[in-house]
């Protein structure tokens, strides 16, 4: 996606953040800079945490610091953070231009494996200090070829930002067992995340084997692939999901749509959210093209808006 155009009135704020001299210069700095320039951001919308995937604003500027401007700008206190961001914050070591990622992997496994967590704790407080709840991480370090110990590290530092729960994309059964185990451990919650292959039955099997397999439901994916309303699914399962992510698809395995202009029941399932007083949250995924002249953050805000309207 093309990096978008800044809008106006981020880039006013933007200004205003680097005039007023709030440079993020110490562990206080990042912290009493964002609280000084935004007010506390709220998208609790009665009774239903409204939060946001940080992928969302993959077209942008995409430091820990970036994506918390944008959260603030866009009214949102919860968020499920991308990997990369905060492992670069952490001190992760980069792969090099002609380095192959399975030359480099082994380099990255080291890392995770010996990393202390205080870096990630800071990211936390950062982030808390200036209103915004991480519920959940999505690290690269989840998979088949991931070691034991890349897994411990994803769990611990889950737990140092502070979240419910880590997301993956749904594996094999081995894996799903392998990851129900570790979770089991750590006593922290997996969010499986499928596509278009999501099925009324697809997590089945990983429920089974163990009570830390969860849910990380996508409502647009699933209305896409099976061409029916996930309505029932969410009631069926509403005590296994971790969160739920939040879009617009047409049905017939369709494209994405800005919110409203798909098939997928995006007010019936916040509304059913409300009513049973569910408290996974719903998580904004911006996938749709971004218009010209706008940017993610523009959008973002649209979302939040379209679902505080469905929930009013």
């Amino acid at each position: 996606m093309e990096k978008q155009h800044l809008s106006r009135r981020r880039f006013i704020a933007t200004g205003a953040f680097a005039a007023g001299g709030l440079l993020l210069a110490s562990k206080a700095g990042k912290a009493a800079g964002f609280a000084g320039a935004w007010a506390k951001p709220n998208s609790m919308i009665n009774g239903v945490q409204i939060g946001v995937i940080t992928y969302s604003f993959r077209s942008m500027p995409g430091t820990v610091q970036d994506l918390l401007k944008y959260c603030l700008d866009c009214n949102i206190n919860a968020i499920e953070l991308m990997g990369d961001a905060a492992e670069e914050y952490a001190g992760a070591p980069k792969r090099d231009a002609a380095q192959s990622w399975q030359d480099f992997a082994p380099k990255m496994a080291e890392w995770r494996a010996s990393v202390p967590m205080d870096k990630f704790k800071e990211l936390r407080k950062m982030y808390n200090d200036a209103g915004v709840t991480i519920y959940a991480w999505k690290p690269n370090a989840l998979g088949a070829k991931n070691t034991d110990a890349e897994i411990d590290y994803a769990f611990n530092a889950g737990k140092a930002l502070g979240c419910t729960h880590v997301t993956v994309e749904l594996p094999d059964e081995a894996q799903t067992k392998r990851l129900g185990d570790l979770a089991a451990k750590h006593k922290m919650m997996v969010g499986y995340h499928a596509h278009t292959q999501a099925t009324p039955t697809l997590w089945d099997t990983a429920l089974s084997q163990s009570k830390y397999n969860g849910i990380n439901l996508d409502i647009g994916h699933y209305a896409s692939g099976t061409s029916s309303s996930p309505v029932p699914f969410i009631e069926k399962y509403h005590d296994r999901i971790t969160s739920m992510h939040i879009k617009d698809r047409k049905f017939h395995d369709g494209p994405n749509a800005p919110w409203g202009e798909g098939d997928t029941p995006i007010k019936e399932v916040l509304q059913l959210m409300k009513k049973n007083k569910y408290k996974f949250p719903a998580t904004i995924e911006l996938e749709y093209k971004i218009p010209d002249g706008s940017d993610a953050v523009a959008e973002v805000k649209k979302c939040r808006a379209y679902a505080a309207a469905a929930l009013a």
